[in-house]
């Protein structure tokens, strides 16, 4: 299958809206700079690399506006990529991407030139998307055995990338290549990306897989029923500290003491190496609600709610970083700038 959950068409950026998966397939149109962050504050949009691409397009959309009302300046860019970067803080890609199209227009005057320079590069960031989710899935592949029973968390496929996805990347790209491979996919909770979303989009592929809540994870491991766990991340500091959905470093842990290779698969727009440690990344705070809606509860004032997006995972306990350059194994930070100065990667460093 392959699922376009975000296009761009005649200058028109529509997404398909996760909040209805898995019951019903909704797209929408984001026509305005608001609909945009909007869409990325209440998760319709969702997955560090597709927040990025879509925030990318949004900028594009917002200057296409500016020019109708005679309005279109770098200081009118530089301020709603400010807007586009707050709607997400912890998402690296979000601020990348961003900041990516800024700098090509940096200098510019010509309006006409503007919006064709920020027209190629979303169009840039979106397609390089997809050639490092292929990479990343045919890199992470080597490492799935011929019959392997796979965990994951939150959604790191379609729905999250502009192409087959990370962490579900590999997975595809094992299944391709004739593997015999299952998924335990957590629900991960509380708005269950792995529940309404991961295992949706495995159904739609065909491969075969088991829905699990979070906190079983651990007796899995026990009974000896996971050979290797995936995630993806959502922004990765220079010594390889990992941000990932809120449950990520409980599993990473358990698999520390299980014995269990536990991979983060990113691509390198999720590097963040001006951040020395993970005790450095944002943590974004979401609404109390999302974990009350779980329960239903009534009389919520009552509730002390704390509701973080993303934990962190320390680098120890990383088996590798499966990139679309190749595997960082048992990262380090002198390993990280090794890795990407050898593959002249000086944007990064």
């Amino acid at each position: 299958m392959n699922l376009e959950t975000i296009s761009f068409k005649n200058n028109t950026l529509k997404i398909l809206d996760q909040t209805f998966l898995p019951n019903r397939q909704e797209f929408v149109v984001l026509s305005q700079l608001d609909e945009v962050i909007n869409a990325i504050r209440t998760l319709k949009v969702r997955g560090a690399p597709a927040i990025g691409i879509v925030a990318a397009y949004g900028l594009y959309v917002h200057a296409r506006n500016l020019q109708k009302r005679n309005a279109l300046s770098l200081q009118a860019l530089q301020e709603a990529g400010d807007l586009l970067k707050a709607a997400r803080p912890t998402a690296v890609n979000l601020a990348w991407a961003v900041d990516r199209l800024l700098k090509a227009v940096s200098g510019q005057n010509d309006s006409s030139a503007i919006l064709q320079i920020l027209r190629d590069e979303a169009i840039a960031v979106h397609e390089e998307d997809k050639a490092m989710c292929d990479s990343i899935g045919e890199h992470g592949s080597k490492l799935v055995g011929q019959r392997s029973n796979i965990l994951t968390h939150c959604n790191t496929g379609f729905l999250a990338t502009g192409g087959i996805g990370t962490a579900l990347g590999v997975v595809y790209k094992a299944f391709q290549q004739g593997k015999q491979i299952h998924v335990f996919t957590d629900e991960t909770r509380p708005v269950g990306q792995g529940a309404r979303l991961t295992y949706w989009e495995l159904q739609q592929n065909g491969i075969p897989a088991t829905l699990i809540t979070d906190n079983m994870a651990g007796f899995l491991m026990k009974q000896k029923k996971v050979d290797l766990i995936i995630t993806g991340a959502d922004r990765i500091a220079a010594n390889g500290d990992t941000a990932n959905k809120i449950g990520t470093y409980s599993l990473a842990v358990l698999a520390k003491h299980h014995g269990i290779p536990f991979y983060v698969a990113a691509p390198s727009s999720t590097f963040d190496l001006s951040l020395e440690s993970g005790e450095a990344i944002p943590i974004e705070q979401r609404p109390a609600d999302e974990i009350l809606n779980c329960w239903q509860f009534e009389n919520r004032e009552r509730y002390r709610v704390y509701n973080p997006a993303f934990d962190v995972t320390d680098h120890e306990l990383i088996h590798g970083i499966i990139t679309e350059l190749g595997i960082i194994e048992h990262p380090n930070k002198e390993k990280i700038i090794n890795f990407y100065q050898t593959f002249n990667k000086g944007d990064l460093l």
